[in-house]
């Protein structure tokens, strides 16, 4: 049997004085949860470890985001988390200071449901 997504939710966020990828990423992962409530699992009586969660992060360096500690925030599900090349890093120009803009896909999965 495969599994059948059932949600998508998208998200933002930054880190705007500590170039820190991981905290942006982060925050761009709240953003697209914090809109989710899924109530078909107490509705089925399904319980949410069959539910498989795969997290897609976008930022200029993703090769700086720690996937094990953004995995470990996930409130829900069997979470797995990769960081890919995308995001923003925004330069203020008076000051040097770069600000960091992370993406967040976060989908949820399930056995197709008979």
């Amino acid at each position: 049997m495969s599994d059948q997504r059932f949600i998508i939710e998208m998200g933002m966020g930054n880190d705007q004085y500590g170039q820190d990828y991981t905290k942006a990423a982060a925050r761009a992962i709240e953003d697209a949860i914090r809109h989710s409530s899924i109530p078909m699992f107490d509705a089925l009586g399904l319980d949410h470890t069959e539910m498989r969660v795969q997290v897609t992060v976008a930022v200029q360096e993703p090769e700086k985001v720690d996937c094990a500690k953004l995995t470990q925030g996930l409130p829900r599900g069997r979470a797995e988390v990769k960081a890919v090349f995308g995001g923003l890093n925004v330069t203020n120009p008076d000051s040097g200071n770069v600000l960091v803009m992370a993406s967040a896909a976060v989908e949820a999965f399930l056995a197709k449901q008979a």
